[in-house]
């Protein structure tokens, strides 16, 4: 049975970098269907869609965070990380990855983690 795990620093400095990592369990990442995502949700707020990973590398990210955005992966650890640039307060939320499903029928999340909060506070 797959399963995602985020993990990372709960505390980070304005101005410095968020990483987080999400470890794969009972599937690979690099198996066809699937995208990698991540998800954020400020408190108080709803959900936001970040960027993803395919499984075969190729990212996306929203265009609000684009330039601020790295999403990458590590085969060999079947992980894949977040890196979010230059974080103000703004950035405080928690923080999930989740797996996407793409098919010809549909295209939707079935998998998440349980979620890790990040503060970004000095």
């Amino acid at each position: 049975q797959v399963q995602l795990q985020e993990s990372g620093p709960g505390l980070v400095k304005p101005s410095q970098t968020l990483s987080l990592a999400c470890a794969v369990s009972g599937g690979s990442i690099t198996t066809n269907l699937y995208y990698w995502t991540w998800i954020r949700q400020p408190p108080g707020k709803g959900l936001e869609f970040v960027g993803h990973i395919t499984h075969s590398g190729n990212t996306y990210y929203i265009p609000s965070l684009k330039s601020r955005t790295s999403i990458s992966r590590d085969t060999s650890k079947n992980q894949f990380t977040l890196q979010l640039r230059s974080v103000t307060p703004e950035d405080t939320a928690v923080y999930y990855c989740a797996r996407l499903v793409v098919t010809v029928e549909a295209v939707y999340l079935d998998i998440w983690g349980q979620g890790t909060l990040v503060t970004v506070s000095s």
